[in-house]
């Protein structure tokens, strides 16, 4: 923006000025990759809706080599089911008793970095947060990524249960039930004998304040939480297509490596539940 360019430009600290000049570069990169992502996103809509992409050149007074060009060169659209900007992902912090302070496990610190790393693969910012281990987490945030169950924190267990179809329970041990079917899942670890599975939950859900959403992410334990992460990293094109920015929530189930407990195979067991606009 001129108006910007020139504020920036009349200041007279040049560390000032090096700083502002950085920090406006930065927000204008991002502007330009979430504009040619948005642009992207309108050719596939309009071409999905029955448009040729001759027509589609015409209408907006592009050549047809330019909007071919555009529709294959452009950022994924998809990037927008995790948000737009910077995204940031939060984990939970559990209470070491040996070491006496807050830690992050190591399946929570995998699952945080798949996903961080999917983000930056639609070349997004990401930055890391943690639910307190109290299980304090401020949810009224653009393009928030959790990762936590209800049993960790209240306010998750509240965001959890405003889902419309998908339930967590608690018994002798969690589960996750399909109100539409009656169905409810129980993880592996509570078979006799154990099985390397997990069941988790994944959705978008209602900020508190009502003003957006937010993804919500969870196992019945820690695998299944990589599971999601590792489901996300083939099937987020295929989520996008679904739901859009839509609230919605599915439950996955996830087999792992009983030894390193990396997911080797995930899979939606729910339909795609949508709940309805954003």
């Amino acid at each position: 923006m001129p108006g910007q360019f020139e504020r920036i430009a009349e200041i007279e600290d040049p560390f000032e000025l090096l700083r502002a000049a950085t920090e406006r570069l930065a927000e204008a990169q991002q502007e330009v990759t979430e504009l040619s992502r948005l642009r992207r996103r309108l050719i596939q809509d309009l071409h999905s809706q029955g448009m040729s992409y001759a027509q589609i050149a015409e209408k907006a007074g592009l050549s047809r080599g330019r909007i071919h060009q555009i529709r294959h060169t452009g950022p994924a659209p998809e990037a927008a089911f995790l948000g737009v900007g910077t995204v940031t992902v939060a984990t939970p912090l559990r209470h070491d008793p040996l070491k006496g302070r807050p830690v992050l496990s190591l399946d929570d610190m995998a699952t945080g970095q798949a996903l961080e790393d999917l983000v930056r693969s639609f070349d997004m910012q990401a930055a890391s947060d943690h639910v307190s281990v109290d299980g304090t987490i401020d949810l009224n945030r653009p393009n928030l990524v959790v990762v936590c169950g209800p049993a960790m924190s209240e306010a998750m267990r509240d965001a959890y249960a405003t889902d419309p179809v998908l339930r967590w329970e608690r018994t002798d041990a969690w589960q996750l039930t399909d109100t539409s079917t009656g169905h409810s899942y129980r993880s592996g670890q509570e078979a006799d004998p154990q099985e390397p599975v997990d069941i988790a939950y994944v959705g978008r859900l209602a900020r508190p304040d009502g003003q957006g959403s937010f993804l919500a992410i969870a196992g019945i334990h820690p695998q299944g939480s990589r599971g999601v992460a590792h489901l996300l990293n083939r099937e987020i094109s295929s989520l996008w297509g679904q739901v859009r920015n839509e609230r919605f929530s599915a439950l996955v189930r996830t087999v792992y490596d009983p030894a390193t407990n990396e997911p080797q195979s995930t899979e939606l067991i729910t339909p795609v539940y949508r709940h309805g606009q954003d």
